[in-house]
Order: C-alpha cells, then structure tokens, then sequence
C-alpha cells in the first residue's frame, strides 16, 4: 500500500504545512480548549478547602488537603500513561476521553455529600487534566512543527493558567455572594460542556495533513481514515 495521503475521492492529500500562521485557526482552538481545560483547575483554588473545614468540618491537614494528594498523583500518573497511550490512539480520542473524565467533577464539587466524594472528584479531574492538558500540548507541537514548539508550549500554558486564576477569582466573588456550594463549583459545567464540544478533527493523530479552517467547534478538516504520524 501506497505511504501518500490521498482524500476519500482518493486524489492526494494536500502536503502537511507546518508553522503557527499556516494553521492558526486549529491553533486557536486548541489554545481555547486549554483554558477550559485550566478552568477546571481554578473550580477549587478558592473554595474546595474552605468546604472541607465549614461544610464538612474536617480539621486535620492532612485530612483537609487530601483532596490535593488525590488529585496530583492522578494526574501524574495519568501523564505518565498518556504517552504510550498516544501510540495506540488517536490524540482526538484521549483529548475526548480526559473530558469525559471531567465532566462529572463540577455536580461532585457542588453536591457531593461526603468528603470522599470530593476527593474522588479530584481523582477524575487528575485524569482530565493528564489527558486534556497533555493532549492539547501534543496537538499544538504536531501543528507548528519543531522550530516554534518553544512558543506553541508557552502560548498553551498561559492559556491555561490564565483560565486557572481567572476562575478562582470568579469562584472566590460567587461564594461570597451565594455561598460555597453550589453556585461557585458550576462554572464547570460550561467548560466541561465547551471543551468536550470544541474539539479538533475526528481523525487528529498527529500531523494527518495541512489543517484547513474551523468552521465551528465540530469542524472535521481531516477526512475519514486519515492518521497519518
């Protein structure tokens, strides 16, 4: 079998163009996708300690920032897999799959009944971000290509942490006007929703071809069987 992309009329495929102006439109929207990602992050920066001692009424340390163990050595570990993982699946598959990890964790925040509850939040937000943030970052790589991944990486991480203390500014203002739970912790339901829905082609592993466009979050750019490396 031929190694040459070719479309599913079979003319051959386009040429992959790397470099950040070629493929700014998949570019943006990756480095939208990550601040939803940070978003998620910034949901407990304010208050999910403060829920640990008023709601529950957790006095240990250890027993208050469980939740922050739970969480980073999920994601470490998640990390830790996400890379052999990338050799079996497509990086569009794992980036769904980190969101769908994530989209219970706003409803446990806000309504979990127990502090295990959100503790087993945080370990479904661990696995979120180890796909989601790492994803992103590989996707962003693929794109602009090896001269520019300096940037690519530093354009990703502003974006999310930006997204981290943004959120934890909005939550801090809704918990001092509604409450800690659960009005602060439902800002993630709309990222969740908008990360899960502004994704990247079906078929992104790797670079599969020159990008061309968004034409809305659920754009496929890349057709069908396309997975080049």
């Amino acid at each position: 079998m031929s190694d040459t992309a070719r479309t599913q009329g079979g003319a051959p495929a386009p040429p992959v163009l790397l470099g950040l102006r070629e493929n700014w439109p998949q570019f943006t929207l990756l480095v939208v996708v990550n601040a939803f990602v940070g978003g998620m992050v910034g949901l407990e920066r304010t208050t999910t300690s403060l829920v640990g001692t008023r709601v529950f009424h957790l006095t240990g340390y250890v027993a208050v920032f469980s939740f922050i163990v739970a969480f980073g050595v999920t994601k470490a570990l998640t990390n830790l897999a996400a890379g052999p993982l990338t050799a079996r699946h497509t990086r569009k598959s794992l980036l769904v799959a980190g969101w769908a990890a994530g989209l219970p964790v706003p409803f446990l925040l806000a309504w979990g009944p127990a502090w295990g509850w959100i503790v087993g939040a945080n370990v479904l937000l661990g696995v979120n971000q180890g796909l989601a943030w790492s994803m992103t970052v590989n996707m962003k790589i693929d794109l602009v290509g090896p001269r520019n991944r300096g940037l690519a990486l530093g354009l990703n991480e502003a974006a999310g942490y930006m997204a981290v203390g943004a959120t934890a500014l909005a939550t801090g203002y809704l918990a001092a006007a509604y409450g800690l739970r659960p009005v602060p912790e439902l800002i993630g339901v709309a990222y969740a929703a908008a990360g899960r829905d502004c994704h990247p082609p079906r078929s992104w592993h790797g670079n599969s071809r020159r990008p061309a466009g968004l034409g809305g979050c659920h754009a496929h750019v890349f057709p069908d069987g396309l997975h080049g490396h």
